[in-house]
């Protein structure tokens, strides 16, 4: 049987006290294993983990949390999707770097673009002109360290393999 995941019917809205199933997302509001109070998550429909876990207020007594609401959720909806976008924008920033350095032929734009693999990541190390035109292109290293000095160093050695991009 495969592992339980948050998918539910696009179709299917629940709008409940501590369930909000709605434009692909679910607020469920749990109990804070930490503390004594209440936590909220979110998670993308299809997703098996939350993308965002956060405390949950309480409710009038004081014991029970308080329930979602229309608002509240379309709060949470809105937080959870930002929170995810600069999660991935980070991740395509670290994935892949570039820097324009000045040659004799004009500006190069060099670029580092790794793949992840859990067993065989590699990189590929670009260069471009303002053109849009490839130069040169070689795998390097997934650890090479692409800065703006050894973008240039690249681009004035005629685009040799540089020494710290072995594999």
């Amino acid at each position: 049987m495969p592992p339980e995941s948050n998918a539910h019917d696009e179709n299917t809205k629940t709008h409940s006290p501590l369930l909000w199933c709605d434009d692909g997302w679910t607020a469920k509001i749990i109990k804070n294993e930490d503390d004594e109070g209440w936590a909220v998550a979110m998670t993308a429909d299809g997703a098996r983990e939350p993308a965002l876990v956060g405390p949950w207020t309480m409710g009038r007594n004081k014991k029970d949390p308080k329930p979602l609401d229309a608002f509240a959720f379309s709060t949470l909806v809105k937080t959870a999707t930002e929170f995810v976008g600069r999660q991935q924008q980070q991740q395509r920033a670290a994935l892949h770097k570039n820097f324009t350095v000045d040659a004799a032929s004009g500006r190069i734009t060099v670029a580092h673009d790794i793949i992840p693999d859990e067993d065989n990541p590699s990189a590929t190390l670009t260069a471009m002109n303002d053109l849009g035109e490839s130069l040169a292109e070689i795998k390097v290293s997934p650890a090479f360290k692409l800065t703006r000095a050894s973008a240039a160093d690249w681009v004035a050695s005629s685009f040799a393999k540089p020494k710290s991009a072995s594999e």
